[in-house]
């Protein structure tokens, strides 16, 4: 049997007060059900990356960071990638983007998917993280997850009385499945044309 796609689900936002744990937990715990991948929580605080300042991408001349470096290790390590995505600003976060920038040849030719929060479900934050992924070569899948309004509210910090993540199965328990099944879809097929790829090129 097939080894199973490796997809990496990515925090995006580095802040101390952050809200993201909550969320990556719940899709961590959903996302682990399934048998069809292999999925890592990945922390972008775990790296400790700089602000970009290579003298290019390193799809053109190696980084010379180790932080960098280890963090395009651990990029090129899965076949495809869910971002858990905090809308600041109607933009991904400055920590996200920064680590997108470190990296290009690392992210290509595979899958990625989101759960987004915030104003809107934070999907103007996911559009524009989509843009970005298709200049890096990834493949945007369509259904992502958008944790907005009244059910942000309901399972946020905003709330004295917070419900758990689980309250919003009946309502987001699709979408995620839904984007699961394509992130897993794409990861196997493409994981297969990378491999023949470098048979040919062998």
């Amino acid at each position: 049997m097939a080894q199973k796609p490796k997809i990496a689900l990515i925090i995006s936002s580095t802040r101390d007060a952050r809200w993201a744990d909550k969320p990556a937990q719940w899709a961590l715990r959903k996302l682990q059900e399934r048998d069809d991948i292999e999925v890592e929580l990945v922390d972008l605080r775990d790296f400790d990356l700089p602000f970009f300042n290579e003298v290019a991408s390193n799809a053109y001349v190696p980084s010379q960071d180790p932080n960098a470096v280890r963090w395009q290790e651990k990029v090129a390590s899965f076949d495809g990638y869910v971002f858990l995505v905090a809308e600041y600003n109607r933009s991904i976060t400055g920590a996200l983007k920064n680590a997108l920038d470190q990296a290009y040849v690392d992210w290509g030719k595979k899958p990625m998917g989101l759960v987004a929060y915030g104003s809107v479900g934070g999907a103007r934050a996911a559009e524009q993280l989509r843009l970005i992924a298709i200049e890096l070569q990834m493949v945007p899948v369509r259904a992502g997850v958008h944790i907005g309004g009244s059910d942000f509210y309901r399972v946020s910090a905003y709330n004295p009385n917070p419900e758990p993540m689980e309250a919003l199965d009946g309502v987001l328990g699709g979408s995620l499945k839904d984007m699961a099944d394509q992130v897993s879809w794409y990861a196997r097929v493409l994981k297969e044309a990378r491999r023949e790829e470098e048979r040919r090129a062998a």
